[in-house]
């Protein structure tokens, strides 16, 4: 329950981070880590932009709170689960990191590859919170397994990651060379091409929508089903995610649709990092109908969808 908070946690404070840009409140706060100057929090003259901006950083202190759990919760197992804790303290720091980088975001007054890089910090967080969530279900590895399905679709599923993850990156482009630039006020964009950059985009989506098909026609229907279902899932999560981006696109990116294209890649990354490490979970207790005795798998290895 703690490690899911976690990935809840981390996807709130990236949709947050989403409203506080598409609203313009970026600057709601002038400076950092005090509001303003004078004070810790916004004053009535800010207005509405101001209350965003401070609430999303209030969230921050929220998402310690739940990574403070995960820690405490994985030190008071009966038996230690050092995965669990590594990943918790990961998130912890990355949230420091984000936290830092946030500041900087106001200090550089909305740079569009400082707020580039204050959602690839979010991501990382995402992605230490869907590892810690997916170590608390195992409390041990089982061991690596040669297999030639289990190569195979060990080699598809790492690939599927680092396609998905130049996606997220170039996603980044498209919206640091688009229109929302966090402010009222002018604030310097990307010098792309929004029109070339978005192309890019959508031949990585559809790239990654065909590994992920191909990862899943690959996968054994024999102790492969939790990575089945979860890949399933995906390709429903990351075509919702492609309307989402297309719809947007044709439509001049009005915020309700960037707010849940945002959301989308949340949820796209989310699910491509659990359809790796189940599938990793699977190759290694993985056995071949050609012979051989099958490996320990991880506790609860069949169960977790």
């Amino acid at each position: 329950m703690a490690a899911l908070g976690s990935v809840v946690a981390s996807i709130a404070i990236i949709v947050t981070g989403g409203i506080v840009r598409v609203t313009g409140s970026g600057l709601g706060c002038t400076d950092w880590p005090m509001c303003t100057g004078e004070t810790l929090a916004p004053t009535a003259e800010m207005g509405v932009h101001g209350a965003i901006e401070f609430g999303n950083r209030l969230l921050t202190g929220a998402l310690c709170a739940v990574v403070g759990w995960v820690i405490i919760t994985a030190r008071l197992q009966e038996k230690p689960v050092p995965s669990v804790l590594r990943g918790g303290w990961a998130q912890f720091w990355i949230v420091v990191l984000n936290a830092v980088v946030g500041g900087v975001t106001v200090w550089m007054r909305l740079s569009p590859y400082i707020v580039a890089a204050h959602f690839l910090a979010a991501t990382l967080l995402l992605t230490a919170a869907v590892y810690t969530w997916h170590a608390a279900y195992a409390d041990g590895g089982a061991g690596a397994n040669d297999a030639p399905p289990v190569a195979r679709v060990r080699s598809l599923s790492v690939a599927l990651v680092a396609v998905t993850a130049l996606l997220v990156f170039v996603g980044t482009l498209a919206t640091g060379s688009g229109p929302h630039a966090g402010d009222s006020s002018d604030v310097a964009r990307m010098p792309f091409n929004w029109t070339a950059v978005t192309v890019v985009h959508g031949l990585l989506a559809g790239t990654v929508l065909v590994l992920a098909g191909v990862l899943l026609s690959a996968l054994p229907k024999d102790g492969f089903g939790a990575a089945r279902r979860k890949a399933l899932a995906f390709l429903a999560v990351l075509l919702g995610q492609g309307l989402v981006g297309l719809v947007q696109s044709v439509t001049a990116l009005p915020s309700l649709l960037v707010m849940l294209h945002l959301l989308g890649s949340a949820l796209v990354w989310t699910g491509v990092l659990q359809v790796h490490f189940t599938v990793k979970r699977a190759c290694s207790g993985y056995s071949s109908p050609l012979g051989g005795a099958p490996l320990p798998r991880a506790r609860g290895a069949a169960t977790h969808a």
